[in-house]
């Protein structure tokens, strides 16, 4: 049965592109570091027997090498959606630098190496890749400047490889969605609230965006207008805006 692989499946989108593409007659490979969260995914899916569930920790080089090996056997490895992700709300010189660090590993530099390692299988099947960015990798965010810069990353990486490769790239670019991003990162509960989209409704927008043959992806006209105002808004008034807003 072919496969599709998921980081970061614990919650959040990760769920619910679980939950989305199970009914296409996928064999899931779930991936994430809390066992319980994941088996709550495994739990809520139709066929749960069906699929895998993987444990490891995506900050370390070892945990990926170790994802890595253990899809070996995965030889009908169709799809990969690169989800996993987090950020670190606060001033940069205040914080500790490890969590800074491994924001930049978990969200652009893990993608980027385990594209790199599955892509052969991937193109051998005529599969995809949804790399799962965000519309802060269009502005830079003081408070926020590690995680808009690795997502500023991983989207320019992902949609030149879009132009490299002969398998369909989506890049999911959504602004705030109520998956628990927030509790992780410390953000205040209150911002960019106007702006919220589903979680489902952000992942169906990044199926229909694959099925079209891949692309960037802002979903939802909440988003659409968010980036619009973005791309609008000059870079200096934008900062400036940013910083006393997120402040």
């Amino acid at each position: 049965m072919r496969s599709v692989l998921i980081t970061g499946a614990s919650g959040g989108f990760g769920c619910e592109f679980a939950r989305q593409l199970e009914p296409l007659g996928y064999r899931l490979v779930l991936h994430g570091r809390d066992r319980a969260r994941l088996q709550l995914t495994l739990g809520a899916l139709k066929h749960p027997n069906r699929h895998r569930c993987i444990m490891g920790d995506l900050t370390a080089q070892d945990g990926v090498d170790t994802l890595i090996d253990a899809l070996a056997d995965e030889t009908e490895l169709c799809g990969l959606v690169n989800n996993a992700g987090f950020g670190v709300w606060g001033l940069f010189e205040r914080g500790e630098i490890a969590p800074q660090a491994d924001v930049l590993t978990t969200d652009l530099v893990t993608p980027v190496r385990l594209t790199h390692a599955l892509l052969p299988r991937l193109r051998k099947n005529s599969g995809f890749i949804i790399n799962v960015s965000s519309l802060a990798g269009e502005t830079p965010l003081p408070h926020m400047s590690t995680y808009a810069a690795a997502k500023a990353g991983l989207t320019y990486w992902s949609e030149a490889l879009r132009m490299e490769v002969d398998i369909p790239v989506v890049t999911l670019a959504p602004g705030p969605s109520p998956t628990g991003f927030r509790d992780i990162s410390g953000m205040p509960e209150s911002m960019g609230s106007i702006f919220r989209t589903s979680a489902a409704a952000v992942v169906a927008a990044s199926l229909k965006t694959l099925r079209r043959g891949g692309g960037y992806c802002v979903p939802g006209l909440r988003h659409r207008l968010l980036w619009l105002l973005q791309k609008a808004t000059p870079r200096s008034v934008a900062l400036s805006i940013m910083a006393r807003y997120l402040r």
